[in-house]
């Protein structure tokens, strides 16, 4: 989006915070300004914040009218102005509305409206506020594992979600561990907004710095909120505690009604296509993509591929080396190949070389067996490496879908029998 001559912010660059928003996104199309005590919508009460994510803030706000805490995500005025409707789509869909699990794990929209500000004009959402998302648990622990049962619990969920948004005709096109959220396991509600500081803290607030020491210019905050943290790390998670909903519609769409061709997921788990067909369309397969590698984040202590300093190339290679050889095609369209392997796939000068085996007890089994968890015995293990290896395939076609995988071994019995002990409660 271009800017306008007195879009002050574009000209500054702002020392970053940890646990905030980018500050050079306070800018005409960028975030809205919101702050602790601000009335919103004549309504709302801003008591804290939640978070943040690329394309909006998220706020903990006291709904005067219900006398209920609720979470108000204030989206950029560039965001994509349809997520709004795929999310009503999907939360009030009749279809399947008393058959599929899945429908439960989508937020509800309590209210919309838009605000004007300094930036523009932002729309705005209202939820139930969530505890966390599975990454900020990950991030919070020491070994960043979910205990086996909690493991399985919330991959089955994840896989219900999906599966249940694919059947409502929507790709989701943003899978990643920072999307999915954990449900609160009370009712905030009763709690007022003294004993809400009590137990998890007044907010907190950091001075905002340009790095050429001018004055902040007026779209910007006076100073930044650090978020509150009301979750648990993830290897104190207890099972009756691990209820996700499926978050971020914000690079949503159906393909039936537009296509896309460019995936904004995070690397680690961006489909191979999206870079190797970029001419072809994003499609529920790519999804799938995702998925996978999301579930092994959920079963191991980190990524299936290795994302510190990751570059196209560098995940192809970690593709490469836990996968096979891409598709022909693609192969020899890979100008990167030639510094990492042979022309028949073999790996060449580098040293770790890691298989799909050495990840699999690297990731999984020797971080549970040095914190004495219980590791993933043989059957289960085949069971998942039989999921997995159906959803990370090359090419897109040769993928499961998302209700194939619900009918997977691993699924039928192990995952949503774990879950199933703690859906009704």
């Amino acid at each position: 989006m271009s800017h306008s001559p007195k879009d002050d912010s574009s000209h500054h660059l702002y020392e970053p915070i940890e646990g905030v928003e980018k500050l050079e996104s306070y800018r005409i199309g960028g975030y809205h300004t919101v702050t602790i005590g601000d009335h919103i919508h004549n309504r709302y009460q801003v008591v804290h914040k939640l978070g943040h994510g690329t394309y909006s803030t998220i706020w903990l706000a006291q709904d005067q009218k219900n006398d209920k805490y609720v979470a108000i995500k204030v989206c950029t005025a560039d965001s994509n102005p349809l997520e709004f409707s795929v999310l009503s789509e999907l939360s009030n869909s009749q279809q399947s509305s008393t058959t599929s699990l899945g429908k439960t794990m989508i937020p509800s929209v309590l209210d919309r409206f838009e605000i004007k500000g300094p930036n523009g004009t932002h729309p705005c959402y209202v939820t139930v506020p969530a505890r966390m998302s599975l990454s900020e648990a990950k991030d919070a622990s020491y070994n960043r594992l979910f205990q086996l049962e909690v493991a399985r619990a919330l991959a089955a969920q994840l896989v219900l979600a999906v599966e249940y948004v694919h059947s409502q005709g929507f790709i989701h096109g943003d899978l990643h561990g920072g999307n999915f959220l954990l449900r609160l396991p009370f009712d905030l509600s009763q709690l007022s907004v003294e004993d809400l500081y009590k137990k998890y803290g007044e907010p907190e607030f950091e001075a905002i710095r340009p790095f050429d020491s001018q004055p902040l210019p007026p779209n910007m905050p006076s100073r930044a909120v650090l978020p509150i943290w009301l979750g648990e790390a993830s290897d104190k998670l207890k099972l009756p505690e691990a209820k996700i909903l499926l978050s971020d519609f914000g690079e949503a769409f159906s393909p039936t009604k537009q296509q896309r061709f460019e995936s904004h997921t995070p690397l680690i788990g961006r489909p191979p296509e999206a870079r190797f067909e970029p001419h072809k369309p994003l499609s529920f397969l790519s999804d799938i993509w995702s998925l996978g590698c999301s579930l092994w984040n959920i079963i191991g202590q980190s990524s299936l591929f290795d994302g510190m300093f990751a570059t196209e190339d560098s995940i192809t290679c970690e593709q490469v080396d836990a996968l096979g050889m891409l598709p022909p095609e693609w192969w020899y369209k890979w100008e990167g190949r030639h510094i990492r392997f042979t022309e028949d796939g073999k790996p060449i000068n580098r040293d770790p070389y890691r298989s799909w085996g050495d990840r699999f007890e690297q990731d999984m089994q020797e971080p549970r067996r040095r914190k004495g968890m219980p590791c993933i015995q043989p059957a289960e293990r085949d069971a998942i490496f039989k999921m997995l290896k159906s959803m990370l395939k090359f090419r897109p076609e040769n993928r499961s879908s998302a209700k194939q995988i619900l009918e997977c071994g691993w699924m039928v019995n192990w995952a949503l029998p774990e879950y199933e002990k703690i859906r009704r409660i």
